[in-house]
């Protein structure tokens, strides 16, 4: 900001930009460049304060403009998910004003202007100059004045931005840190929703701080307060979506204006997900679970299922090839940490190779460059080895959709999650907020549709609705499969939602009020509606479905899509809140000029499907179950030769452990050599992928193991890969105690006061096996009751190849019991643990397992 005592000239018009309904001025007064923006010929941006501050000096209209630019920006691009997926077309205005300050430092202002907004960013000297030192880029002088505002919706600001969503005059918006999307409101209806968009590993994520100096304004403030940076950096888009509700609600600016694919494009399969999580937090340990919720996909028509934390190697191909024979596939849940470094995100590769889709990564928490170096290497990475990636406890989306478009979703909203912490935090009015905010600059994991939420205001009308009214690449619907079958109707409406959305229109409301959301697929009409307040009466206006509009997906908002066609009449399912918290159904028919007042409860709700009147209204299908492919053996050790054979169908596809390898057996279509690595150690196992063609792009897939055996010497096996697990409370825990339902939440392996630094931590119920393939002669270990768990007890037992060789009764705070157990020829060992009749559940630690060959 520039300030002066004296009388500032008037300023001079630089350039002017002219899109439809939207006019972008650029004005220089000699020491300041401005730039407005109108709508309709009102006012929609006051003027902004523009500059930026380069190796401590400051860069705003002082100096001299050196050259304007202008191009004409034409592009199209796939949008494989969103509100509206198909080819979308860029038709913006742009402008480089290029400048030089009074100490000779070359920079640029970049303008853009489209149909639905205008962005800017900065340019700190020509790309083509590579100068011997780096730049310091430092405070970003941008000052948006807010004086023509009349309220504002914001959050405050948080790197992960979970805090409530607000509605406020702009009179009684307190100075300080809010999170972008930004919107305001203007006298006159126009509307402004600020955002960012295209930052890559070279910049950092920024917010807007509200200050009441010199005038109500935003000032753009990047995470790190200083970057190094060479010549040529551009900082990223900042966005200003404008229009009415309705345009904002249905652009794509944010993703227009992000760069094109640049590497390898995974093709994401969007989609609904069963997620067991939300309503079972330890769920992700167990495969019975998994493999319920996978059930439940499948019995929706669905296409995915996300496996949270806890999960287990040792189980998830197994989880995999049951869920691709249903035409579902498996997600993964993983923290950033531990996905932080080459050897770690060489684990993407790995589950790849395992036939896993997707995964879901946690805990980012930052807008800091050194953590958008970290996004650019995942992104590139799951990219490259073709996985879907959700990020969770992240940033908001800046158009990775467009560059990266197997980013399928992000969090970036206080979501239902929030009912598991706290019980009660997510009212109405922070729900009906997001789709004219959050929402708008792309996908938003909320994981909606929450009916046993403990003591949520909201009803079941308005529950169901979010999954209609919140776009999510992939959409997890939260709550557990029964709790959808208790309401037949919600049941029934979630299986009908289609994977992908061809159209977006706000048919109604406000962010103070409601919104009244309608997505087209196809032929078909999907309509959900939200609102805050007592209950009353929405209009839902049928007509608008049968003309064009304001809509995502509409030449008019510069997208292109198949399928929209004027009706004469609509046959339409509706289901709204009925008495005592229930939900009710209602078929009619309803001609173009119509509109349908829908009663709502109380913070209420609703939904609708809408097709051509005579066209089927109901048409989800549950998946069917296609048989495995044939893969023998499923087990095998590897030879001295470091190879083993693998029979299977002809035309399989084989994926392998990275490292391995697996080649044709000569003529032989239905053989493969599998390979180990040279570098590969005793017990080491390979996973061998087969994959046939399935149903819904999804191949049928089996898996086969090869262990290399175990030579001469001794093996611990508290790190070693298991055959098989399964652990009552948790997974199993390896070098520490079994804890409590998390993994890795257990503590030193302890027994009768005395510390162990290996072993296996399991609870009183659990089974782990471990193949031996013949190449192993003595088991030696203890096993005893840890002291995490006093006065209680358990059974153990070691079986061998299926039989049971050792039985024993463990209490605690005995001494470990010592066990040497000859295993000469067997090819499977499993440490078993039950529990004990009338006795308190015993956590049991294997101390120190090893075996001898």
């Amino acid at each position: 900001m520039i300030t002066s005592t004296s009388p500032l000239p008037t300023p001079v018009a630089v350039t002017e930009l002219v899109e439809g309904d939207l006019t972008a001025t650029l004005t220089h007064d000699g020491e300041r460049l401005l730039l407005s923006a109108t709508h309709n010929g009102a006012p929609a941006i006051d003027p902004i304060e523009l500059g930026i501050t380069v190796n401590g000096e400051a860069l705003t209209g002082t100096g001299e403009i050196t050259g304007i630019h202008q191009e004409r920006i034409a592009e199209t691009y796939t949008a494989y998910t969103g509100k509206a997926t198909g080819t979308r077309t860029v038709d913006h205005a742009e402008r480089h004003i290029e400048l030089r300050s009074p100490r000779g430092t070359e920079w640029t202002l970049i303008l853009r202007l489209g149909h639905d907004g205008l962005a800017f960013r900065y340019q700190i000297g020509a790309a083509a100059a590579v100068p011997a030192d780096t730049l310091t880029l430092g405070t970003e002088l941008t000052r948006i004045p807010l004086k023509g505002a009349e309220r504002a919706w914001v959050l405050d600001y948080q790197t992960w931005y979970e805090t409530p969503r607000v509605g406020v005059n702009l009179a009684d918006l307190a100075p300080g840190d809010y999170g972008f999307p930004l919107l305001v409101s203007r006298p006159g209806g126009a509307h402004v929703l600020w955002s960012e968009s295209d930052i890559d590993a070279t910049n950092s994520g920024a917010h807007p701080v509200f200050t009441r100096e010199g005038g109500p304004a935003l000032l753009v403030t990047p995470a790190d307060p200083t970057l190094s940076i060479l010549a040529g950096h551009r900082t990223p888009w900042r966005v200003a979506i404008i229009g009415s509700l309705a345009q904002v609600v249905a652009s794509t600016l944010v993703d227009d204006l992000a760069p094109a694919p640049s590497g390898p494009i995974t093709a994401p399969r969007p989609g609904r997900a069963a997620w067991s999580w939300w309503s079972s937090q330890y769920s992700g340990a167990y495969l019975s679970d998994q493999k319920r919720f996978t059930e439940y996909a499948a019995e929706q028509g669905w296409e995915h299922v996300l496996v949270d934390c806890g999960w287990d190697e040792t189980w998830v191909p197994e989880l995999v090839a049951f869920a691709a024979a249903r035409g579902i596939q498996v997600h993964l849940w993983s923290s950033w940490s531990d996905l932080d470094g080459a050897e770690a995100l060489s684990k993407l590769e790995r589950w790849r190779n395992w036939g896993v889709a997707g995964i879901k990564v946690d805990f980012m928490e930052s807008e800091g460059n050194r953590r958008y170096r970290w996004y650019d290497a995942i992104l590139r990475e799951s990219a490259r080895v073709g996985l879907m990636v959700n990020f969770h406890g992240s940033v908001i989306p800046r158009g990775w959709a467009k560059t990266y478009p197997h980013v399928v979703s992000y969090e970036g909203i206080r979501g239902a999650e929030y009912y598991v912490f706290y019980g009660n935090p997510l009212s109405a009015s922070h729900n009906v907020i997001q789709p004219f905010t959050r929402n708008v600059v792309g996908a938003m994991d909320y994981t909606p549709v929450t009916f046993s939420a403990p003591e949520r205001e909201t009803s079941d009308g308005h529950e169901l609705a979010l999954g209609i009214v919140y776009e999510s690449g992939i959409t997890h619907f939260a709550d557990d499969p029964d709790r959808y079958r208790e309401r037949p109707l919600a049941n029934r409406f979630l299986a009908e939602l289609p994977a992908t959305w061809h159209e977006t229109r706000l048919l109604g409301g406000d962010p103070d009020s409601h919104a009244l959301i309608a997505r087209r697929h196809g032929d078909a009409w999907y309509l959900g509606a939200i609102a805050t307040g007592a209950a009353r009466t929405l209009s839902l206006p049928i007509g608008e479905l049968t003309a064009g509009g304001p809509a995502a997906g509409n030449p008019a908002a510069g997208n292109t899509a198949a399928g929209a066609q004027p009706r004469a009449a609509l046959d339409i399912w509706l289901v709204t809140d009925g008495p005592d918290n229930t939900l009710e159904e209602t078929l009619l028919s309803a001609h173009g000029g119509e509109a349908i007042e829908v009663p709502i409860a109380a913070n209420g709700g609703f939904v609708a499907i809408a097709v051509p009147a005579g066209a089927p209204l109901l048409r989800a299908k549950p998946r069917t179950v296609l048989p495995e492919p044939v893969v023998e053996p499923r087990v095998a050790a590897i030879t001295a030769g470091g190879t083993a054979t693998l029979h299977t169908e002809p035309g399989a596809r084989i994926r392998v452990t990275p490292g391995w390898s697996a080649l044709p057996a000569g003529d032989n279509e239905r053989a493969w050599t599998i390979t180990a690595p040279a570098s590969a150690s005793a017990g080491d196992t390979g996973v061998v992928t087969v994959e046939l063609p399935g149903t819904d792009g999804v191949p049928r897939t089996a898996h086969a193991r090869f262990v290399l055996p175990f030579g001469e010497g001794e093996h611990p096996l508290s790190n070693a890969p298991f055959l098989s697990c399964h652990n009552e409370v948790g997974p199993v825990e390896r070098n520490e105690s079994n804890g409590g339902g998390d993994p890795h939440d257990g503590t030193t392996l302890t027994v009768a006061g005395t510390s162990y630094p290996s072993g296996l931590g399991v609870s009183h119920n659990s089974a782990v096996t471990f193949y031996l393939g013949g190449s192993a002669s003595t088991l030696r270990t203890a096993v005893a009751v840890d002291d995490e768990t006093p006065d209680a007890a358990a059974r153990v037992s070691i079986e061998i190849d299926g039989t049971e060789h050792t039985r024993l009764t463990l209490r605690s705070g005995e001494a470990p019991h010592d066990l040497e157990i000859p295993v000469v020829g067997a090819h499977t060992l499993t440490l078993r643990t039950q529990p004990l009749d009338g006795a308190a559940p015993a956590h049991i630690d294997w101390l120190n397992p090893r075996l001898q060959s």
